[in-house]
């Protein structure tokens, strides 16, 4: 079991269980040991009678005056007790009648002893020396069971009321328990790298979860700490590096336009610059995913019809599918306007749609299903090439991450998908990968908040003008 909330619930049931029915069992003997001291008084007080009856006959009474004084004492109790007188030499001059010819034999050396005799069943009996005559007075322990039955009839209802109650309680008393464990648990989960300030709660209980508490509040300062410091360095050294590749930029290119190098030179400081250019967005990117970081990036968030947007962005995206021989599609439904930045989800959906012709084949359909509702703009940008294993989709998103597939021989950064999730991040939205239609290819997802709930159309193509696309 894997909650510890529903273990402690259990074993507190358990032990609340094992404890009533010890407390039963012992219990159930003092009351057993009681009612039977009470038999045995009982008994005492009958042969008291008989003794003083005895009395009244004189000394040494005999066999047939003690007996017919028995008798009538017999008659009185309502055959309450079975008594048996033995005489001097061990013969019986007295049984009573309710033992139906049966003999009471005490035990050698007990006074009080229990007797189970047939159809007459369990007794309980005491041996009295009276003169010369031994006395056996018995009486049925009927009433001790039906005590006994009675207690443990309660003793089950009672059980049954027990477990009710304990799993209330251990239910109660598991979530008061593991209640500052959910609040480190929740705050935990809050901390983020974009959010590496909050703390946990510390109570002033000076206890072992107020020490993990203040453990991880520990560990939090200096995770924070080294955020910071690769932030910033992060961001110095791409300030830092920004001038001095201008600079040697700025001397290549001049060196071309000097014409004093020859073809093979010329050709190598082309390939410098364009290095350089590849070098220059590297640093750009890095410095926005870490003023991203920061949270330094301020977003002028406008509402907009996401479909004014979808337009201008189709016209590029026809260009760069015909230049790849592949065919887009652009589809959206829904009304409505949505906050956001146009420039930054521009990118995103050029980022997006640049990776889904990259990994895609020649004639192959890259696919935008664009829609609003439910106060949600989700966008879907599905392809047909090989896709991303389950176990690397979440991992795709992180800086520097490639994956290498088949036929894809551009180069990136790794940090395109990076940077399309914060600023997916930094509009309140959220961005995933998941396997495209039919389980085929990858379909890249980001979804926005809305500004007001879309109205139920019907879906329909994006259409922009273009003189070889159908957009369709």
């Amino acid at each position: 079991m894997k909650s510890i909330g529903a273990r402690l619930a259990i074993n507190y049931v358990l032990a609340s269980t094992i404890t009533f029915a010890a407390l039963f069992i012992i219990g159930r003997y003092f009351v057993e040991r009681h009612a039977i001291n009470a038999l045995d008084l009982v008994i005492q007080t009958e042969f008291e009678e008989i003794r003083a009856d005895a009395a009244r006959l004189g000394p040494s009474p005999s066999e047939a005056a003690l007996r017919q004084s028995v008798q009538a004492m017999a008659i009185n109790s309502f055959e309450q007790f079975l008594t048996e007188i033995y005489g001097p030499d061990g013969t019986v001059i007295y049984r009573a009648p309710g033992l139906q010819g049966l003999n009471v034999t005490p035990p050698a050396g007990l006074k009080q002893f229990n007797v189970t005799l047939p159809n007459l069943g369990e007794l309980r009996a005491g041996t009295f020396s009276l003169d010369s005559y031994t006395v056996v007075v018995a009486t049925s322990k009927r009433d001790v069971r039906v005590v006994m039955s009675g207690y443990a009839r309660t003793f089950y209802g009672l059980l049954v009321v027990m477990i009710a109650v304990s799993s209330v309680i251990g239910y109660w008393f598991s979530r008061m328990a593991l209640r500052p464990l959910q609040s480190i648990q929740d705050t935990a989960n809050r901390i983020r790298s974009d959010n590496l300030g909050e703390r946990i709660p510390v109570s002033g209980a000076k206890d072992e979860i107020s020490d993990l508490a203040r453990l991880l509040n520990q560990m939090f300062d200096r995770l924070e700490a080294s955020f910071d410091q690769i932030r910033r360095f992060t961001a110095e050294a791409s300030h830092e590096l920004k001038t001095p590749l201008t600079l040697v930029r700025l001397q290549a290119e001049k060196l071309i336009v000097d014409g004093e190098l020859t073809v093979a030179q010329e050709q190598a400081v082309q390939v410098q610059i364009k290095e350089l250019s590849h070098l220059h967005r590297i640093i750009e990117d890095l410095l926005f995913l870490s003023r991203a970081d920061a949270c330094a990036i301020r977003l002028d968030l406008q509402p907009q019809d996401p479909e004014a947007l979808l337009q201008s962005f189709a016209l590029d995206a026809h260009v760069l599918a015909e230049y790849r021989e592949q065919h887009f599609h652009l589809y959206h439904h829904g009304k409505g306007t949505v906050p956001i930045e146009s420039k930054w989800i521009r990118q995103v959906l050029l980022n997006l749609l640049s990776n889904a012709l990259a990994a895609s084949a020649p004639g192959s359909k890259v696919t935008v299903r664009s829609t609003l509702a439910n106060q949600c703009w989700l966008v879907r940008i599905e392809d047909q090439g090989p896709g991303v294993p389950v176990e690397q989709r979440e991992r795709i998103f992180e800086r520097f991450v490639r994956i290498n597939r088949p036929g894809d021989e551009t180069s990136g950064s790794g940090l395109g998908l990076a940077i399309c999730r914060s600023i997916v991040q930094l509009h309140g939205g959220r961005i995933f990968a998941e396997a495209g239609p039919d389980g085929r290819g990858l379909a890249m997802v980001f979804e926005l908040p809305a500004d007001t709930p879309a109205m139920a159309v019907a879906p329909r193509a994006v259409t922009a003008p273009h003189p070889h696309l159908d957009a369709t």
